[in-house]
């Protein structure tokens, strides 16, 4: 099954604990996973920024929103155990636990009310109750700006010359590591009769292999026999490594044939590209930052 919300998990979180013994939050993770028949590559998931599993993040907002409510408490760090309440709450058998059925409580209210007014600073607007975390809110509205960004990136890219293009590519690979200086690591070469390489630019800093580039802005395909002839091209220059790269997408069968060749080459997208400028900087700059920040709960600890 897919990844329960976090709204989702609250009743299972609950109905855990309900022995009344102390229970740390990874084996509670660990029942819940099992409860939800979670696979191995779903619980492997991670939010878009990598740093953490989705099914933990949301793990971690139930037990926040249970804990608000009063339901459970926290004896010890990273330990639970139910509430008087909790098991009342149990007892009373409900169908489901939600951000609305802990309304019920004041403690909850305030809890909510406090994270509203610090959201929209104080003004009188009610929020809806939404399925995803907090993180996963920023994520998502992070990965929706970077998504447009990407494409502004690729049209701003085609109204280029191709000479400017492949000198973005050459800086791109610099930036990235290869080579070193943009003097010295990137050569050019994008002439007629360069037997299909754009730019040859260092693998490293001492120059001990070179990799050859191929840099083409395309809204077509790139088929099989564009691949071929730069394969060709490599072969021409006694070359075993190169970079093919492209504003467009790569056909099944060219990706095929990569994967059957002996030389090395790699094929990046449209996509791939404008992420890699985004990550590394090339023709963007930063507009805004944001940091979010948890307890660290090591300074609380007296010795």
């Amino acid at each position: 099954m897919a990844i329960p919300d976090y709204q989702t998990c609250m009743l299972p979180f609950l109905r855990h604990l309900g022995d009344g013994k102390e229970h740390s939050l990874r084996d509670t993770e660990e029942a819940l996973a099992e409860h939800f028949n979670l696979t191995p590559a779903e619980r492997a998931e991670l939010l878009p920024s990598g740093q953490q599993g989705i099914f933990k993040n949301r793990i971690g907002w139930a037990r926040t929103y249970l804990k608000k409510a009063a339901l459970i408490e926290a004896p010890k760090r990273a330990v639970f155990k139910i509430t008087e309440r909790g098991l009342q709450t149990l007892a009373s058998n409900p169908k489901r636990i939600d951000a609305r059925f802990l309304e019920q409580w004041p403690e909850f209210i305030e809890f909510r009310d406090i994270s509203r007014a610090s959201i929209l600073q104080e003004q009188p607007v009610d929020l809806p109750i939404t399925t995803t975390t907090p993180e996963e809110t920023i994520e998502n509205a992070y990965q929706g700006l970077r998504e447009q960004l990407a494409q502004e990136l690729l049209a701003k890219i085609l109204s280029c010359s191709p000479t400017f293009f492949e000198q973005l590519v050459v800086e791109l690979l610099v930036k990235m590591g290869y080579g070193g200086s943009r003097r010295d690591a990137g050569e050019r070469i994008g002439q007629t009769g360069d037997g299909g390489i754009d730019g040859i630019i260092k693998e490293d800093r001492l120059g001990l292999d070179t990799i050859f580039i191929q840099a083409k802005r395309w809204q077509g395909s790139v088929g099989r026999p564009e691949i071929q002839k730069f394969v060709g091209a490599l072969q021409g220059q006694r070359a075993r490594k190169g970079v093919f790269i492209t504003t467009s997408y790569y056909t099944t069968d060219a990706i095929d044939y990569v994967t059957r060749i002996d030389t090395k080459v790699v094929l990046i997208d449209g996509k791939q590209l404008s992420g890699l400028m985004i990550d590394f900087d090339i023709g963007v700059s930063v507009a805004s930052s944001f940091v979010v920040k948890r307890i660290d709960s090591d300074y609380f600890e007296e010795s």
